[in-house]
């Protein structure tokens, strides 16, 4: 062990011609969270938007984390104390009675439990299969039954933990029984909205606030909501850094890029720019960004113009879907300058596309190869050829979720 190195850290040690670079991984990870003040949490949304988008900014200070641009931040986040108490109300139990929590015997009280340590709004077949056992339901038994795939995908689909008690009851179980069920709190992932280089100690977030309603009753996105309803500066969260070696910057920075991100999926592209601006790139840029309304909805707007006052954003096409009768999207900007896009293409332009997956990726992707198809006069073989060629080139990077 390097002399200075705390134990449970590890270090790499790079050996150059002139000096000697130690660079000290942090002890910070996955299993062993860091815990980061909140430094700023602010709705980018304008007043009347249908929408609610958090720029949250966490502080890295003493942490030893690092991270590059394409990365994501995983967050542990808390559950609903509103949620938490209907669970304890139905089952008539103590919060404040003490349950063992995993297989090292560690303990809290239940409410505790259930707010920091279980997964409590997702219902999964593992899930349920473990309910039978305590119920005995005949309900929930003919749910699991042989063939019934599609009715159990129909049921678990916007439920929670509150909906399989009150739907399978009554439960003659302790609370500690039921609790062993359940699985623990998985992290959330976000792609980082900023460069390491430009925000030293810094780390910071575009998240979409998630609220419906399902089944009489009105849901919310765990650690969304968190963040929108219940998280303010100085207070922390438990975070880890994952890296994401596959939604990267070109290692040359004159290479041009073209940045699909509507919505939340503007984050990395945001941290794309900041570290470009900070290598003073001189490659060209492209972003193709959309939402519902220009006037509340036009995210991080005044720092896209001023990177493209300052040649840091070279071209910049946004489709606003609610501003007109027809409804607009980032592909149909595509399109409208597909000759340019593909001689951006044939320059050696990398793709980047963050946001939905089932929706948006999919139709941007479907447009591509349109464009390809049809300015590089291929038939619809070729350009999926060519497409997965860029793929395979990581000329055509995708971050979705």
């Amino acid at each position: 062990m390097l002399a200075g190195l705390s134990e449970g850290t590890t270090s790499a040690i790079q050996v150059t011609n002139e000096t000697t670079a130690i660079t000290v991984e942090s002890e910070y990870s996955r299993t062993n969270p860091f815990y980061a003040e909140v430094l700023e949490n602010i709705n980018l949304n304008g007043r009347g938007s249908n929408k609610e988008t958090r720029h949250i900014e966490l502080s890295l200070e003493g942490s030893g984390l690092q991270y590059e641009p394409g990365d994501a931040l995983g967050i542990y986040p808390e559950n609903d104390p509103g949620l938490v108490q209907l669970i304890l109300d139905e089952l008539n139990w103590d919060p404040e009675e003490i349950v063992t929590i995993n297989k090292q015997g560690d303990v809290l009280s239940l409410k505790d439990a259930l707010t920091k340590h279980f997964e409590i709004t997702v219902l999964t077949k593992p899930l349920l299969e473990q309910a039978l056992k305590l119920s005995n339901h005949e309900s929930l038994r003919k749910l699991l039954s042989a063939g019934n795939e599609a009715e159990l995908r129909e049921y678990v689909h916007g439920r929670d933990l509150l909906d399989l008690i009150q739907d399978f009851g009554p439960w003659g179980v302790s609370a500690q029984e039921l609790i062993s069920i359940l699985r623990k709190m998985p992290g959330r992932l976000y792609s980082i909205a900023s460069s390491y280089a430009a925000s030293e100690d810094e780390v910071h977030l575009t998240i979409g606030t998630v609220r419906y309603e399902a089944h009489g009753r009105k849901r919310k996105g765990v650690c969304s909501t968190l963040c929108a309803e219940r998280l303010e500066p100085g207070d922390t969260l438990p975070i880890y850094i994952q890296k994401n070696p596959n939604f990267k910057l070109p290692g040359n920075p004159d290479t041009p890029i073209i940045m699909v991100g509507p919505g939340t999926g503007i984050a990395p592209f945001r941290a794309f720019m900041q570290e470009r601006e900070e290598q003073e790139a001189q490659g060209k840029s492209w972003l193709f960004f959309g939402d519902q309304h220009f006037v509340t909805d036009f995210l991080y707007q005044t720092e896209w113009q001023q990177w493209l006052k300052d040649g840091v954003l070279t071209k910049m096409d946004v489709a606003f879907s609610r501003d007109t009768d027809q409804k607009v999207y980032v592909q149909h900007r595509m399109r409208e300058h597909s000759q340019e896009l593909y001689s951006w293409i044939q320059e050696g332009a990398v793709i980047y596309i963050c946001g939905d997956e089932k929706h948006m990726a999919h139709d941007v992707h479907e447009t591509l190869i349109n464009i390809i198809e049809q300015e590089g006069k291929m038939n619809r073989e070729q350009a999926e050829q060519y497409l997965s060629e860029m793929q395979q080139q990581k000329r055509y990077q995708r971050d979705v979720y």
